[in-house]
């Protein structure tokens, strides 16, 4: 069984480590919108008078940014725990 200390370690590790990435990930997101459109990205892409197209665009491109910036800080960050604590944390155990 793990151990309950690894355990919240290793919970607030990832967590801080995938809000890292998520906040970066948007910052880059923004600049690099508004360099290939000219313009600011949507604020809210359901609100109605953005258009269709820009909003579609907007949540598949940042959805899918942030998505993976935070997938690989969270595999930077238990590969780093790996080296650490010389095992996986305990969510990532294989049984």
């Amino acid at each position: 069984m793990a151990d309950s200390g690894g355990s919240k370690l290793w919970t607030v590790f990832s967590l801080i480590s995938a809000l890292g990435a998520a906040t970066l990930a948007k910052k880059a997101l923004d600049t690099g919108w508004k360099a290939a459109t000219g313009k600011q990205p949507p604020v809210n892409p359901a609100d109605p008078d953005v258009r269709m197209a820009e909003a579609v665009a907007w949540a598949a491109v940042s959805g899918t940014f942030v998505a993976l910036a935070r997938m690989l800080a969270q595999r930077r960050a238990a590969d780093y725990y790996r080296r650490s604590a010389g095992h996986l944390p305990p969510q990532l155990q294989k049984d």
